[in-house]
Parts: structure tokens; sequence; C-alpha cells
């Protein structure tokens, strides 16, 4: 790509999430959304004409072969992700995957390897962490405003009713892949230290999925930990690094738009808000672009072995509560 060219992306899927990411791309000067792939011709033209795509087609295969496609934007189920990202790799194009990236560490680690193997692109579309709110939080936390750090406590919660994303094994339903990934991102992108100790608890549907989670984790520097997540119930959905001398509240993991900075005894010092967003997808879409300008094969905000860390963290944590899906070997 050359600095001054648009990246031009496809999206595969047609669900709320490709159509935050279309109106995201139509927000956008640098990057745009030049062709959408559904299973049906009919569900990729209904999707084109709402959003102002050029191009629809009615097989994925048809959007990996368009040689205009830059950037394969994965906006399937989690279930479908390994597919679809297994083929359009194959056919060398870089792509964006939404989060959770796989059903499990070991598609996770497959895709990983095809795409090294090939020298492609591949990043996780877990938007937190593309924002700059990552850095701000960052910056206020080494400058000693909150002292040392000794407990993160993050929410999300969602009263889903009984979605098939969230109640179906085949679709890798739960609350965990789909609302607690951002909540092990929160510790994760702030405090990468090592997990020293992991203890969960989890109440399922009646269909075998965690529908609600609380996660505790004990890091090796001695932070503590808690988190949960629910597809149950409405969350208060805030994050909150305590340390010795205040703390920093989020107020929202899912997208964070204020940080709120106390001193001690909780007393209020100041509000600190993000930038403008269009949806808060953008800054995933240009890292991308940036990267593919680089030559990077994989972002650095994201890098591909922390994609694989949360996923294995996953994992062990739908071990212990017994929830499986079709495509896990444990």
């Amino acid at each position: 790509m050359k600095d001054d060219k648009i990246m031009r992306v496809g999206i595969v899927g047609t669900g709320w999430i490709a159509e935050k990411a279309a109106i995201t791309l139509n927000g956008l000067d640098q990057c745009e959304c030049r062709a959408v792939a559904s299973r049906t011709p009919e569900r990729a033209l209904a999707f084109a004409k709402q959003w102002n795509i050029p191009k629809a087609y009615g097989s994925y295969q048809e959007l990996y072969a368009d040689p205009d496609i830059d950037l394969v934007y994965v906006g399937t189920p989690h279930s479908h992700h390994y597919d679809v990202a297994h083929d359009a790799l194959m056919a060398d194009k870089p792509c964006l995957v939404e989060k959770a990236f796989m059903a499990n560490h070991k598609e996770a680690a497959a895709i990983v390897d095809l795409a090294r193997e090939r020298k492609i692109f591949l990043a996780e579309a877990i938007w937190t962490r593309y924002q700059p709110v990552v850095k701000m939080v960052r910056d206020l936390i080494a400058s000693g405003r909150i002292g040392t750090p000794r407990l993160v406590t993050a929410t999300l919660g969602y009263s889903m009713g009984d979605k098939p994303r969230i109640m179906r094994a085949d679709l890798c339903g739960g609350a965990l892949l789909d609302l607690g990934v951002y909540a092990l991102n929160f510790v994760r992108m702030f405090f990468p230290s090592n997990i020293v100790e992991m203890k969960s608890q989890c109440v399922k549907s009646t269909t075998g999925m965690d529908l609600t989670n609380a996660i505790t984790l004990v890091l090796e520097d001695g932070l503590l930990c808690n988190l949960q997540s629910s597809a149950a119930c409405v969350g208060d959905n805030i994050g909150v690094i305590a340390g010795t001398d205040g703390n920093l509240i989020i107020d929202n993991i899912n997208n964070p738009q204020k940080i709120t900075v106390n001193t001690h005894d909780r007393v209020f010092v100041e509000d600190i808000h993000v930038p403008q967003q269009i949806t808060g997808y953008e800054y995933q879409f240009v890292v991308c672009r940036n990267a593919l300008l680089e030559g990077l094969l994989e972002p650095r905000e994201m890098p591909l072995e922390e994609t694989l860390y949360i996923m294995q963290l996953m994992d062990q944590l739908r071990k212990e509560w017994g929830v499986k899906y079709p495509m896990d070997d444990f």
C-alpha cells in the first residue's frame, strides 16, 4: 500500500457488528468498505444498499478473490471465525478478526501459525485495545497520581435474553467469549504481568452456557483483580484501578468515554474525556492500515501472542465450568 492509498476493506458477515464496521468505515477518510459478503446474495445486496457499499457477494470466496480488497474484516459469529480466517489467509488476504478471536486456543494457534507461515497480516478486533484511552490510562498510572495499584475491579453485563449466539454451544455461546473477554483485556492492557492464580465461578443456562461469571486473578506483582461478566443482567460496566494514593474510574470498559481521577479518601480531582469518536471502531481500522503500510504482520497494540494468551485463559475457565463447544478437544 502507498502512503496516500485508501485501505479497502471487505466485510464478511451482515450482522449488527458488521453494521457497526460499515458505519465506521463510512466515516473514515483513509479506509473504506469496498465489498460485503454473505452466504446469501439477497442479504449481501440489502446490506450493500443500506451502507452504500460498491460490491456485494453471495459467497465468502468471491470476496477473498477480489483483487481490490486490502483487508478482510471477519464479522461472523465466533463459531465461524476459524473457517473464514483460514480461507481468507489461504487467499493471501490480511485479516482483522472480530473478538473473541476464535472458539478456543487450538483454533487460534492454528490460524496464527498459518498467518506467520504465509507472512500475512493478522489481528484481533478487540476494539478497546486500539483506542487512545489505553495510553491515557497507562500514562496516568505511570505518573504516580494514584500511587501503587493494588486492586482492579471490572464488570460488563447486558441483559441479552435468549439470543442464539449466547445460548447455543455450536455458536460458541456464553458470556465469557462475548463479554468476559473485555474484562480480561481490561486487566491485561494495563497490567501485563504474569497471572499466578486464577479462581472463578459461573452460573449456567439450561443449555449449559455460562450466563454470569466471576473471575479472580492474582498477578505476579501482587495486584488482585475481580472481574464479572453477564449476559443475563444490566451491569454498571465500570472499571476501577485502585492505588495506594487514589483511584481511576473508567466509565465503561466496553467503550470508555471518561476517566475519573480521585485522590486520597476518594476526593475528586478531574474527569478526563476521550476524543470524540465515530463509533470507537475506527482506531482498529486505522491501526491495520498503518501496519500494512509499515509491512507489519501483526499490530503492536494487540500482539498475536497476547491474543493466544487470552484464548488460553478462556479455555481454562471453560474447562473449570464445564462449558464445552463442539470444536473443543478438552
